[in-house]
């Protein structure tokens, strides 16, 4: 199949990337001259496990090729993927599409014969029928069926997400449309994947009621852990006892600093946008972003109490800027708003990520970024650890002591266990233990 990306981001990227991978023949388009030179030359936009090695693979199969061309690149595809950012639009939240209204009228002035357009960016309800309306606007010949192919990929496994997937969401009711994306997606076959076809609304809702749900979970579990530290219980023990119910499941049950990233922040925002719109409003979902706003300056708050409640002239360690391991992702990290409040306190911020740094030089002033863990520790008065990545968890503890001025560790990711810790020698803070 001659498949088309319009945006060549993180979903573009990755889902083209393994596209090719299946044997499909695809071209990554962005508008983004830069973007599309780096990829020319084998650098990747972004930080993902094996994403260098997978575009290299199929650059050199013949397989993968990157244009700024939209026209000419999407001519003669059978489907083209629009997979461009939707963020949230200044003002009021809801999701910007002008680049995907943008690319559906380049789009609609290029194609020829039947061709499958498919929503791949995170859009509100009802983007589809705009879609379909600007290209038979823009071309009454055009020969295009819309469908939606919501994307599910977690950043850090985005890869083994795509090839073996949960499910794959398809929304559409043009037999045509669809027997083409089942032949894009055939090659999953082998692994069993579930199709699931659906109307293309109910599709589009499909995203952001999954993103909400997780995100519910995720800020569930972080209030039973404020609960847990009142009565003196492990909330690990509790995750894991409810999360042990096949109806509740266990994944999205560790406490934490809030959730952040590209897809959480904005998606309940989107959802809560349009079901204002609608008059359907979703209390559940605005607890949760309120909820888990607070949340990440109150665990700042929690490494000043630490520290005796006074950090005026004090240095703290932080271990992760990213949202969440293997990635370099800054969106609405909770490491943003740790350091602001430390900051706003007096505290000096010496910080290290694997590979975050230079994306967190962008949204984080006044920082010391540094070239290791212990570097950053060397003379602070307290290591917090923000991000779980691998990096953090085997740390060299008679090392980390030596390196402090003070012997305190404020774990937001629990990932260490207590004993061990304060046999150490300091004095331990978790979330939600």
């Amino acid at each position: 199949m001659r498949i088309r990306m319009v945006g060549s981001g993180y979903v573009g990227l990755v889902s083209g990337a393994c596209f090719a991978d299946f044997g499909h023949e695809v071209i990554c388009i962005d508008k983004d001259q830069g973007k599309i030179d780096a990829l020319l030359a084998g650098r990747m936009p972004i930080y993902e496990p094996g994403l260098d090695e997978l575009v290299s693979r199929n650059v050199a199969a013949g397989r993968l090729s990157f244009s700024t061309d939209l026209a000419a690149s999407v001519k003669d595809a059978d489907a083209i993927f629009i997979a461009v950012g939707t963020p949230s639009r200044r003002g009021d939240g809801h999701a910007d599409l002008s680049y995907v209204y943008a690319a559906a009228k380049e789009i609609a002035g290029a194609v020829t014969g039947f061709t499958v357009v498919v929503d791949k960016s995170t859009v509100p309800v009802g983007t589809g029928d705009e879609v379909e309306r600007i290209i038979r606007e823009t071309n009454p010949n055009a020969d295009v069926s819309v469908v939606s192919n919501p994307e599910f990929l977690r950043e850090g496994a985005a890869i083994d997400d795509f090839k073996r997937p949960d499910r794959v969401v398809i929304g559409g009711d043009d037999e045509r449309a669809l027997e083409v994306m089942r032949e894009v997606y055939r090659p999953l076959y082998l692994n069993k994947s579930a199709l699931v076809e659906m109307s293309r609304r109910a599709a589009e809702l499909t995203k952001y009621a999954g993103n909400a749900f997780l995100a519910t979970k995720i800020t569930f579990i972080n209030e039973i852990a404020d609960l847990c530290e009142k009565v003196g219980a492990n909330v690990q023990d509790v995750a894991r006892g409810i999360g042990l119910d096949n109806r509740i499941g266990g994944k999205f049950l560790h406490a934490g600093p809030g959730y952040g990233g590209s897809c959480f922040p904005k998606d309940t925002l989107a959802l809560l946008k349009t079901a204002q719109d609608m008059d359907a409003p979703q209390r559940i979902v605005e607890a949760v972003v309120a909820v888990n706003d607070n949340r990440k300056r109150a665990m700042g708050r929690k490494v000043i109490a630490a520290m005796g409640g006074d950090v005026r002239g004090k240095t703290v360690a932080i271990l992760g800027l990213t949202f969440k391991p293997n990635t370099d992702d800054m969106r609405d990290s909770p490491a943003i708003s740790v350091i602001q409040t430390l900051q706003d306190a007096g505290a000096t911020v010496r910080a290290f990520d694997p590979e975050g740094t230079e994306q967190a030089k962008k949204v984080l002033d006044n920082v010391v970024y540094c070239e290791g863990a212990y570097e950053a520790m060397e003379g602070a008065d307290c290591v917090t650890i923000v991000t779980e990545w691998d990096a953090f968890r085997a740390l060299d503890l008679d090392r980390v002591k030596s390196l402090l001025s003070a012997p305190i560790m404020v774990d937001l990711r629990n990932v260490y266990p207590r004993d061990t810790v304060e046999k150490a020698g300091f004095t331990y803070h978790a979330v939600g233990r």
